[in-house]
């Protein structure tokens, strides 16, 4: 195993220490997910990795997850000295019991007054928030532990719909998978979108997560709402005929029923009209070929359904804030 000094000195040499903060029932993907951004993000002027990364606990050694695998890490008091660019609280079960611990406490504290950049990946944000770090401050969890962070620290400002949330020094990530969505805004926060944009293409991902969008995707939010999966087979139907006339008689027509019927039963258990759920798939699409694709948005337009540019525009300052050619501008992983 590499010796501290030497990870020390490549760290250093790297100009970015990330130090991951860990203990027991520690969910994987909140470490690895975040780790893994880290680990491989180029840093465009030393044309090497940007970040130095360690894995720490109170003690070292071998730390549980919520899976069968367990991970290894230093412990604490190796890096107390250290100079740390960013430091990563990650979330689990465990924090629950980790949020009441002193002593994990302290070592947050004591890590973070040496850090740049305080972030946390989930329910991490309850150690945080019991360390006295998010006093004061605009925070986000996972959906299922805000009200616990709101009712236990009420100096802390809660949202419970963003991804992520950048308040000065202090990142705070919603649930599991957005923990990739904030370590890829650090990235181009620290080494350009060009450099974060690398690594989401590496890792399969989307880029386009801006913090403020919800922790809820279009696709999942219809998904609970449609728990019994009776307009599934629909929804899919319509993504892959969107140049149709895609009105209600013919949505109706697809489910066996009347137009009033469908309407008034769709509308009910899905909170918007069948209008709207049509424009809101058109734009879904819409995203991804304006992300990945390399079709004019003319083109895209008229793929989509939307038939002339100005329509489309409209639907996208609507619902995103943001005129589609300026979406590619930020978005496209070029």
């Amino acid at each position: 195993m590499t010796s501290f000094s030497a990870k020390i000195a490549e760290t250093r040499a790297k100009a970015r220490p990330v130090v991951f903060v860990v203990y027991p029932d520690i969910v994987l993907l909140d470490l690895v997910g975040p780790l893994q951004v880290f680990s491989h993000a180029p840093d465009p002027q030393t044309k090497t990795n940007g970040y130095g990364c360690a894995v720490v606990s109170l003690n070292g050694g071998m730390v549980t997850t919520n899976t069968v695998v367990s991970i290894p890490s230093e412990p604490v008091s190796q890096y107390l000295d250290a100079e740390i660019h960013t430091l990563v609280v990650v979330g689990g079960d465990g924090a629950n019991t980790a949020m009441h611990d002193t002593h994990v406490l302290d070592m947050v504290n004591a890590l973070a007054e040496r850090a740049q950049r305080v972030c946390s990946v989930c329910s991490g944000a309850l150690v945080l928030a019991a360390a006295g770090l998010l006093n004061g401050r605009r925070a986000v969890t996972h959906w299922d532990d805000c009200a616990t962070l709101e009712a236990g620290f009420p100096e802390v400002k809660v949202e419970i719909d963003p991804i992520y949330i950048k308040d000065g020094n202090v990142w705070t990530s919603a649930g599991i998978t957005a923990g990739i969505d904030m370590a890829l805004a650090v990235v181009a926060e620290d080494l350009g979108r060009r450099s974060a944009l690398r690594v989401a293409r590496s890792m399969v991902t989307h880029m386009a997560r801006a913090g403020g969008q919800s922790q809820f995707s279009p696709v999942l939010r219809r998904q609970l709402l449609d728990s019994t999966g009776r307009f599934e087979d629909l929804h899919h139907w319509v993504a892959e005929n969107l140049c149709r006339d895609l009105r209600v008689e013919e949505l109706a027509a697809k489910m066996n029923m009347s137009a009033r019927n469908f309407a008034r039963l769709y509308t009910g258990q899905m909170g918007l009209t069948p209008a709207k759920a049509v424009e809101a798939i058109r734009i879904e699409v819409a995203q991804t070929l304006l992300e990945t694709g390399e079709k004019t948005v003319k083109q895209i337009a008229v793929q989509c359904g939307f038939n002339d540019e100005e329509r489309m525009r409209r639907a996208f300052m609507r619902t995103l804030n943001v005129s589609p050619t300026d979406y590619r501008r930020g978005f496209r992983a070029d």
